[in-house]
């Protein structure tokens, strides 16, 4: 993905980073680590543009519908502004005293009222070409303090769309926005996936997250890009629950498993009035902080976070230790984790804060077996973090889609109709 942003607020800091984390050294897990320097290419200096060369390269790729919406949306913004400052003062009741004007003495301007802002431009002064819609989008960005993105997504066929993205707007909002442009089927499989070329890492966003949030977090030469992709395993926690919840039986056992007993798992553990996390253990293998070296230990799931056992220690809950607490990090994972990080396997997944764009000892690196364990495990930290707002994402696209076909079928079903009726042949009056 290529993006550009108009404008990047400044967020987490050096502390903030440092208390996300339950610190750690594989040889002392305990051990309290010293909060990251802070990053010179960081979203705090003023990041402009991620990909594009400028802001007018961005604006020239979006389409000319999305291009007049951003103008005209600035310009009504711009005038709101003005507009809201002017009543400050002209809306104040009788006991309130306005400020007085600075306002040199003896000047004429002294008796003058205040007037409203001026009009917008009018109508026959709207710009016509697309070059004068970039130069007056141009200069309403240098006026309004807006938080939009222009986001390049790109397509499995190697093509791609520009979208304007506003931060009030979903990933769900952004992925039906993708599915009018590419008239694709629309399924529920379809994502949003962020990639990291420096760690390698790639991460699907939630359908509830608003997108503006972590691209925001991107550093200003950042080469992370999006991919609008097909995932199956998206909403496997639904589909196949019994994956999850009965993952200690033998997975010949769990292909047999009908539709209604699926339901029942589901009401059971997403309906109640306290979400079950799947109660997945088991060793994986651990990367050492700024070494290549594996080691194994034994890793707990809970709600709140990854306990391990310790050394010495039993597996009773007196004796776990926090590994990672979930509300501050992300889950992501790679495709090249034995070349790149020396790992056992391939199949390994990464915990970091969505801050941390480069290599660090705040992130974690976890290894697993195979890629059933791998599934396992990401699946079940997702379900840890999001909890019940999965399924509504999931409840959400399934009725998106059944909505959708009903309506194809209508539309269908009328075509047949009239391709019908005009085929049919006139009969003579008698």
């Amino acid at each position: 993905m290529k993006l550009y942003s108009l404008r990047i607020p400044s967020r987490a800091g050096g502390r903030e980073v440092s208390s996300l984390i339950s610190h750690h050294n594989p040889q002392s897990l305990t051990q309290t680590a010293d909060p990251p320097e802070a990053d010179p290419d960081s979203p705090k200096q003023h990041t402009f543009s991620i990909g594009f060369t400028d802001l007018n390269e961005s604006l020239n790729e979006l389409e000319d519908q999305d291009l007049d919406a951003l103008v005209a949306d600035l310009g009504s913004k711009t005038t709101t502004q003005e507009f809201s400052t002017y009543q400050e003062t002209d809306g104040l009741t009788d006991n309130q005293i306005a400020p007085p004007p600075v306002i040199p003495q003896g000047s004429e301007a002294a008796a003058a009222p205040s007037q409203p802002p001026k009009p917008a431009v009018s109508s026959t002064e709207q710009p016509q070409t697309k070059e004068d819609k970039i130069k007056l989008a141009l200069e309403k960005l240098k006026e309004a303090k807006v938080r939009k993105l222009i986001v390049k997504m790109l397509l499995s066929d190697g093509s791609s769309k520009t979208l304007m993205v506003e931060e009030s707007q979903t990933v769900r909002d952004v992925l039906d926005k993708l599915f009018e442009k590419t008239h694709c089927d629309r399924s529920i499989d379809w994502s949003l996936c962020e990639t990291n070329p420096e760690l390698q890492i790639e991460r699907g966003f939630e359908d509830h997250e608003y997108l503006v949030e972590p691209l925001s977090a991107w550093t200003r030469h950042s080469e992370n890009q999006i991919y609008f992709v097909s995932k199956p395993q998206k909403y496997v926690m639904f589909t196949d629950p019994q994956l999850f919840y009965m993952w200690k039986k033998k997975r010949e056992c769990l292909n047999g498993i009908n539709e209604h007993t699926k339901q029942l798992l589901i009401k059971e553990h997403f309906g109640g009035s306290a979400l079950i996390v799947p109660d997945l253990e088991g060793m994986l293998y651990l990367k050492e902080d700024g070494k290549k070296v594996w080691k194994p230990r034994y890793f707990m799931l809970r709600a709140s976070g990854i306990y391990y056992v310790p050394k010495g220690k039993t597996k009773s809950s007196s004796d776990l230790a926090c590994f990672v607490h979930f509300e501050n990090v992300n889950i992501y994972t790679s495709n090249n984790y034995r070349q790149k990080y020396k790992a056992p396997t391939n199949f390994g997944f990464v915990l970091k804060h969505p801050h941390i764009q480069k290599e660090s000892h705040y992130i974690k690196f976890l290894c697993c077996d195979n890629e059933h364990i791998l599934l396992l495990w990401v699946t079940a930290i997702r379900i840890a973090k999001y909890g019940t707002v999965l399924y509504k994402n999931y409840q959400a696209a399934v009725k998106r889609v059944s909505t959708l076909q009903i309506l194809n079928s209508v539309a269908i079903n009328k075509c047949f109709t009239y391709k019908l009726r005009v085929n049919l042949p006139q009969q003579s009056e008698t």
